[in-house]
């Protein structure tokens, strides 16, 4: 303990509130807060055993990325996303993402970029014929399918907005893969999307797209439940 506090010591506000955001982010992201949960700098510098500035420069970031929101008593609560908000996260990915495909598609992509989508090919060809792969394993690799497709495209404002989202819908990927059905779909519907984009086929790379992306959508009232249900175990 006394070793940990010493490495604190040692560390600028600015890398001890990083560490406090990326902690609540995470504790936030994976719900293990009710909505409206309150925090308070008091109780955040007694948890963190740092002082107010860190603190208040990590409340400061995650007020300013939605996470959490500031009330008029000078303390916070945990903004967690309702269906109609997380519904309207999917129709933005959505248009982010069919767009993404479509100009895939009609690009002459270098062939640096063509040997990532091949790679990325081989990849969900072995996922389909794996099924060992935990729920969170599978949520990963499902955030960085779209990531790499955004991340080609070269666009860093769609690319930023893309996985702004996909942290927002973390827990909700992990929930929705705990059905070895969905995984399985999620593969199917990957390499399809892959072979519509490297056949040039627009239409084809949309109609994909939007199966896969609808798939997630479908499923949101249950995984909210879902979600609910285990921060409330968690704070009982």
């Amino acid at each position: 303990m006394a070793r940990l506090k010493k490495s604190r010591a040692k560390l600028s506000p600015a890398h001890l509130s990083a560490s406090v955001v990326t902690t609540l982010k995470e504790e936030i992201v994976y719900w293990h807060y009710l909505p409206d949960h309150r925090l308070t700098e008091d109780a955040l510098c007694k948890r963190f055993k740092v002082s107010r500035s860190p603190i208040r420069e990590a409340l400061r970031v995650l007020t300013s990325d939605g996470f959490i929101k500031k009330l008029p008593n000078r303390s916070y609560v945990v903004k967690q996303y309702s269906v109609e908000e997380i519904e309207e996260l999917y129709e933005v990915r959505l248009a982010l993402e069919l767009y993404t495909v479509e100009r895939l598609a009609r690009k002459d992509l270098p062939m640096q970029d063509q040997s990532e989508l091949e790679d990325l090919k081989h990849t969900w060809a072995a996922l389909q014929k794996e099924s060992s792969k935990k729920p969170e394993e599978f949520a990963i690799l499902d955030t960085l399918f779209h990531d790499t497709l955004a991340r080609t495209l070269g666009n860093t404002s769609i690319l930023r907005t893309i996985r702004t989202i996909n942290e927002r819908l973390t827990l909700f990927r992990m929930l929705d893969f705990e059905s070895p059905e969905r995984a399985e779909r999620t593969c199917r519907q990957h390499l399809e999307i892959l072979n519509r984009i490297m056949a040039k086929d627009v239409t084809g790379a949309r109609h994909a797209m939007q199966e896969n992306i609808e798939s997630g959508r479908n499923t949101i009232q249950a995984t909210i439940k879902d979600a609910l249900a285990r921060a409330y175990r968690r704070t009982t």
